[in-house]
């Protein structure tokens, strides 16, 4: 039986951990992710979870303590943001590359240059390649709702890759919204125990992790990598079909928003979709065929599953909330153009990157992005394909 509340995202990943009880959880403050370790540290001093809370002197340690922790056997845990995430990036590498599947949370948040405390997604696409499997929420009950699912996708047999758990930076982590929590029990029968098959403490069975990979091993370690990371897709539907059975709630890799018969369509993520399917609706009423794409999995990248369901768009939109700096684009635009490469009816298909540094997204630059999308229909030019939305600006915004 759900029991209905109202948290924060912070305080609703910090439940989930709580009812999962972890081992470990090494931490180390950075806003807007610090009220998940501030919460967890509370559940500590109130004797409600037995997870050994260490206090370290930076992010790098951070995950530093979790490789070593999840080496030893244990179920390690952490989270951050911004120039925390990207201080431990070394330590990203080394976790996926030695098969830890340790859960970290992120309040996604800008990168530094300038200094900006605010959200878009510079911070986790910046490690998109680290070999993190990353998923991320639309709001409060999706953010709680995805880290449920974390450890059993990180620690399936295939699998074994750390996850990256990413929520929108203030606008959920701080944000109260009405959600439904699961009894501690349901959780704990869901997520099960950690048994890792082998690990340092293991005496009958000694291994090294993490050892220097000479040319002769290097390339083969990163397509068992590779490999693992095409696994996390069954995995990830596998854990979702088992959610859904459990607690009623459906996931996916992405969520289709009226598009049966979309011809102009929105590929976007996090909560900047609750605007774009507002404007669907009022599209919709006037009779446009506007559709929209919530990307919830980026890391595997479905890219034959995007392709599918897009073969019958006419024009499509992505919304990139991190600038790529490659001067054609962001990085979900690349992996969506790519995706689609092979289609026999592929879709004109332009980039809009929005929203830096926490920069709103309105009602308005949503459906003048649908109107951007009809006209290039209509006449059969795209036009610019990388494009900025929403900056003060002495150009002309493409229309």
């Amino acid at each position: 039986m759900s029991i209905r509340d109202r948290l924060s995202g912070n305080e609703a990943i910090a439940t989930a951990m709580r009812q999962i009880n972890p081992d470990v959880f090494a931490m180390f403050p950075i806003t807007p992710s610090t009220e998940i370790p501030q919460y967890f540290a509370q559940y500590v001093a109130d004797g409600r979870v037995d997870t050994e809370f260490v206090c370290v002197e930076s992010e790098h340690s951070s995950m530093s303590a979790c490789v070593g922790a999840e080496a030893a056997g244990a179920r390690a845990i952490t989270a951050t943001s911004s120039a925390g995430l990207a201080f431990m990036s070394e330590m990203l590498f080394v976790a996926a590359s030695a098969r830890l599947p340790i859960v970290l949370a992120v309040a996604c948040r800008a990168l530094t240059g300038p200094i900006n405390i605010n959200h878009d997604y510079s911070d986790s696409m910046a490690v998109r390649d680290s070999g993190f499997i990353q998923i991320y929420a639309e709001n409060n009950q999706e953010a709680y709702d995805n880290y449920l699912q974390a450890h059993r996708i990180g620690e399936t047999a295939d699998v074994r890759l750390p996850v990256m758990i990413c929520e929108d930076g203030f606008i959920t982590s701080h944000a109260l919204e009405n959600i439904e929590l699961e009894t501690d029990q349901d959780v704990k029968d869901f997520v099960g125990e950690y048994t890792p098959e082998n690990y340092l403490l293991k005496a009958e069975n000694p291994l090294a992790v993490g050892p220097y990979g000479v040319s002769g091993y290097y390339m083969e370690a990163r397509v068992a990598q590779a490999e693992a990371m095409k696994n996390a897709k069954r995995a990830i539907l596998d854990v979702a079909a088992d959610f859904e059975k459990k607690f009623g709630r459906k996931y996916g890799f992405f969520e289709e928003y009226k598009m049966e018969d979309a011809e102009l369509v929105m590929i976007l993520m996090g909560s900047s979709a609750g605007t774009g399917k507002a404007a669907v609706d009022e599209l919709r009423e006037q009779g446009i065929k506007a559709g929209l794409i919530k990307v919830r999995v980026f890391r595997p990248f479905p890219g034959e599953e995007l392709a599918e369901a897009l073969k019958n768009a006419k024009a499509v939109a992505v919304m990139d909330k991190s600038e790529g700096f490659s001067a054609c684009g962001g990085p979900l635009f690349a992996d969506t153009a790519g995706a689609c490469i092979n289609m026999e009816n592929r879709p004109k298909m332009i980039d809009i990157v929005y929203g830096l540094g926490g920069r709103d997204f309105t009602m308005d630059q949503a459906k003048r992005v649908y109107a951007r999308l009809a006209k290039i229909v209509e006449t059969g030019e795209v036009g610019p394909v990388y494009t900025h939305m929403g900056q003060r600006d002495k150009r002309k915004e493409v229309q």
